[in-house]
């Protein structure tokens, strides 16, 4: 048999599908990594032995073929290592065979089985919301994938363990909720300025209907300082309009 997981690999913000295969087979004691991995994917294979020892779990001494395909996709960066590792997992018996069955997994693996926050939470949880799937994750990062969408299904894991006693039933993983998003307290209002109504009534009519605004007048009129105080006068985002603008 053999463990298929769906992972992401980044360039730049964008994150590309990578289907992680995990196969235990008779042969010599052998842990190949294979699919471009860079050297942070390759030593990938340490930090799993290790996060495996860590909770009471050793690899057979058989043969381990982690294949990331696509085979001719770049893979960089740690965190495939709990892909890996619950794909192994699986494939030991010890979680079970539909455990990422609907979820994409990413995250890195401390030595003593922690599972560390990695770069590129949000994008991997909008691509897998996209392909409707939910999204295992670095507790840290929890917040930022919550981000993706309200109904989306995150577990989100301080340690390998949490993760295997989730599954087996043990210990139940709450969802996480939204990190909270920066706000600027300090933006000028439109109750400041004296005068201008004529100018103050068009802002308020473009800020209430969603419409565009010229503003034409010499230098010190007060066109930058009435501009500043619009975003005064818009309503709270959401957050797919936060995502879209920053």
């Amino acid at each position: 048999m053999v463990a298929q997981l769906t992972t992401f690999a980044f360039h730049g913000v964008e994150a590309r599908p990578v289907t992680v295969q995990v196969q235990i087979s008779g042969g010599a004691n052998h842990f190949a990594i294979v699919g471009l991995p860079d050297k942070a994917v390759s030593e990938a294979r340490e930090r799993v032995k290790s996060a495996l020892c860590a909770i009471g779990l050793g690899l057979p001494a058989k043969r381990v073929t982690v294949n990331l395909a696509p085979a001719d996709l770049p893979k960089e960066g740690g965190h495939f290592d709990l892909a890996i590792a619950l794909g192994l997992l699986i494939e030991m018996g010890a979680a079970p065979r539909d455990a990422a069955d609907g979820f994409a997994v990413i995250g890195e693996l401390g030595l003593d089985g922690s599972i560390a926050p990695v770069a590129g939470a949000l994008p991997a949880a909008i691509a897998a919301n996209g392909r409707d799937l939910g999204l295992i994750c670095p507790a840290a990062c929890g917040p930022e994938a919550a981000w993706a969408s309200d109904e989306m299904n995150i577990l989100a894991p301080k340690s390998l363990i949490q993760l295997v006693n989730h599954f087996k039933g043990v210990q139940v993983l709450t969802p996480p909720a939204p990190g909270a998003a920066e706000t600027s307290c300090d933006a000028p209002d439109i109750k400041d300025v004296k005068g201008q109504e004529s100018a103050k009534r068009a802002l308020e009519a473009a800020a209430a209907g969603g419409h565009n605004l010229l503003m034409v007048g010499p230098p010190g009129a007060g066109k930058s300082m009435l501009a500043k105080r619009l975003p005064g006068l818009l309503p709270s985002l959401t957050p797919q309009e936060m995502l879209g603008i920053r």
